[in-house]
């Protein structure tokens, strides 16, 4: 199959379903100042899964919450509506981010578990740095490697090859997909976001969550995200063929203060919020 061209990419995106429109209408109430808990537990209160869901991710030890949260409107009311935002996202792609992912070398349910634990990881190192846009940081790394989903089958075909180039050649995986399929995971990724209507400064973290110093829009955002993706893979969370060469850019680190003891402290946090395994439930 080798290269594929901009045409099917455009239309496998079109493929992928849209955002739930539960998803969409607590995505609009979540904005709107006049909204009440009441509004948003309506909407949800629609889908059962989608509930049942929100609840298990709201009563997981990520969020640290003393007591069980029994109703969405009692989640909605602890924990805000940002965080209740991030975690609805979390709730609707969880089935897409579980599906396996042979071209990249994911067991079903490891893109998931990755992409929740650089989610939970960008939240955390937000909180450290003094980041305030913490759900916002959980949703960029939430959605940051959902064009491998796009790619998935095409890599079947190409993934020898781009394995390959990475070995011979000494460059980073994302160099060695568009070398041989003419795409990377990011680019492709941040064309989701748009079909979803995902804010700019989203889309862009998506795009340059390997090559922070291109972003321009919220260059603090996208440069959380890569952190957050290089601690995980340097952790060996769901990283596939992808963790081969992956360079932590030390702009990033610096924008943050942050050195090598940092992010060992870092890790050994995190070691420890990802020992709860509810939070990776799908």
């Amino acid at each position: 199959m080798g290269r594929i061209s901009l045409e099917q990419i455009v239309a496998a995106v079109d493929d992928l379903p849209a955002l739930p429109h539960v998803v969409v209408q607590v995505m609009e109430l979540t904005e709107d100042p006049d909204s009440t808990a009441q509004d948003i537990n309506d909407v949800l209160s629609q889908d059962q899964a989608m509930t049942a869901r929100v609840l298990k991710l709201a009563n997981s030890a990520f969020y640290g919450f003393p007591r069980r949260i029994a109703t969405v409107t009692d989640a909605i009311v602890l924990l805000g509506f940002k965080t209740i935002k991030s975690i609805v996202m979390a709730a609707s792609v969880s089935d897409i981010l579980a599906r396996e992912m042979e071209g990249y070398a994911l067991e079903p349910g490891e893109l998931w578990q990755h992409s929740q634990s650089v989610a939970m990881a960008a939240r955390h190192i937000a909180r450290k740095v003094k980041y305030y846009q913490l759900d916002l940081a959980y949703t960029a790394g939430l959605l940051h490697d959902i064009g491998k989903v796009i790619l998935n089958n095409a890599m079947k075909e190409s993934y020898h090859k781009v394995i390959n180039v990475v070995m011979e050649q000494n460059i980073p995986f994302l160099d060695a997909e568009v070398e041989i399929l003419g795409f990377n995971h990011t680019e492709v990724g941040a064309r989701v976001a748009e079909k979803w209507n995902l804010p700019q400064d989203l889309v862009e973290a998506i795009n340059f969550h390997h090559t922070p110093e291109n972003a321009t829009e919220n260059k603090d955002l996208t440069a959380l995200v890569h952190i957050a993706d290089a601690v995980c893979v340097a952790m060996g969370i769901g990283i596939g063929i992808d963790g081969m060469l992956y360079p932590i850019s030390s702009e990033a680190m610096e924008m943050f203060g942050l050195d090598e003891v940092a992010v060992e402290t870092i890790i050994s946090e995190l070691t420890d919020i990802f020992s709860d395994q509810q939070s990776f439930a799908k």
